[in-house]
């Protein structure tokens, strides 16, 4: 099928509508989740959770040990959790994430863990956006479960595929971004009290109780950034597939021509060497050859409809994921998330996490007190990056 909209530009969904609902492969992790695993995910997140990283700190805790975030599995999955949303062949496309909705059973990933995934992708519709005229929204499931079976996650990703040149045609971002900001002294202190505060606020990891907090309150406030290269750099060498060697690739049992690592139709010097890639694998490591250079490298960004180096849209995902996490505390956890991507984190940019606490809730479908939050993430402008909502248990 091909799509037809008010642009003169076509998206070829051809090889895509034949795939919805159906099973998909895609790569799995050869080894079981380490500790140094658990610590570079943390360390390039910027969560200083010292239920993460201190081995002293763990081993007083009630997990008597390092245990890692919720928000590390996707890191332990391939593609950075969107593989079954971004199925089929689109010639000359690209891809950025659109939001991610999670599920946490209370299945803690302990080093030593191993995650196994199942996906599955959900649907697909087509929309005309300012930002590259006929744009596909897709949606892809995941279930991660880990070496006994165990349900530890379940994630929907939303992918948005569009034409790479009709985007960089139409140059939204270029016209709306000004130079990278330059911060001055009295601003980077700012940033860095701000930092800090958020870090003491709850580093002993003290569960507020569920009949303590009220509709209304404020989670404090955090801060991530300046964003930079080397920190975009430093989150994308996080994710375990990006590591040469880490995974193989994997298909569902009994499906004919499954989705596994087909090419979805990158534009010129966006794809992988697969065959080149048996000897020399930083030729599909992504940030070198793939199509992930754009994030660390401007003119790709330009090349692609983004203007300048971006942030990831799984690490906003994570983001929320252990911003909440850490409000909660060793006794609390997060139940759900559902997190609309609205824009990335620009090169220069702050990110400032609000909180509000939105509804309570003493007898959930989950069998335990939830408090509603919803979380929104912006930049030093006021722009909105990440819209969401989540569910979060906290003892009584």
């Amino acid at each position: 099928m091909t799509d037809k909209t008010e642009s003169t530009v076509e998206l070829d969904l051809s090889d895509v509508d034949h795939r919805v609902g159906k099973p998909v492969g895609g790569g799995q992790l050869w080894d079981p989740c380490s500790t140094s695993d658990i610590r570079r995910w943390v360390m390039a997140m910027d969560y200083p959770n010292p239920l993460h990283w201190d081995q002293e700190f763990a081993r007083e805790s009630r997990y008597g040990g390092l245990v890692a975030p919720q928000s590390i599995a996707v890191a332990l999955d391939y593609g950075h959790g969107a593989q079954p949303a971004c199925v089929g062949h689109i010639p000359e496309s690209h891809l950025i994430f659109g939001g991610e909705e999670w599920w946490f059973y209370g299945c803690p990933v302990r080093p030593g863990d191993q995650l196994f995934q199942e996906r599955r992708f959900h649907d697909y519709k087509v929309t005309d956006t300012k930002f590259a005229g006929p744009t596909m929204f897709s949606r892809g499931d995941t279930t991660h479960r880990n070496q006994h079976g165990a349900l530890v996650a379940r994630e929907r990703s939303t992918a948005i595929r569009y034409l790479a040149a009709e985007a960089t045609k139409r140059g939204m971002y270029e016209n709306q971004l000004g130079a990278v900001k330059s911060w001055t002294a009295e601003e980077l202190a700012a940033v860095d009290q701000l930092r800090h505060e958020w870090l003491l606020s709850n580093r002993a990891g003290v569960s507020p109780h569920f009949d303590e907090v009220k509709v209304g309150d404020k989670l404090p406030r955090r801060v991530i950034g300046p964003h930079t290269l080397a920190s975009f750099t430093t989150e994308y060498r996080a994710f375990l597939f990006n590591i040469w060697g880490t995974f193989h690739w994997t298909a569902p049992a009994g499906i004919e021509d499954p989705w596994i690592y087909q090419d979805p139709g990158w534009t010129e010097g966006f794809g992988f060497d697969e065959e080149g890639a048996r000897i020399d694998p930083r030729k599909r490591d992504g940030l070198y050859v793939g199509p992930s250079r754009g994030h660390i490298d401007a003119d790709k960004a330009g090349e692609v409809g983004m203007a300048r180096a971006y942030g990831y849209g799984a690490t906003m995902g994570a983001w929320c994921t252990d911003y909440l996490a850490y409000w909660a505390g060793l006794d609390g956890m997060v139940r759900h998330t559902k997190a609309d991507f609205r824009g990335p984190a620009f090169e220069g940019d702050v990110t400032y996490f609000d909180a509000e606490i939105v509804g309570k809730d003493a007898d959930s479908a989950w069998g335990v007190p939830l408090v509603q939050v919803k979380l929104r993430l912006t930049n030093q402008d006021g722009g909105v990056l990440v819209s969401c909502t989540a569910e979060v248990e906290l003892p009584y």
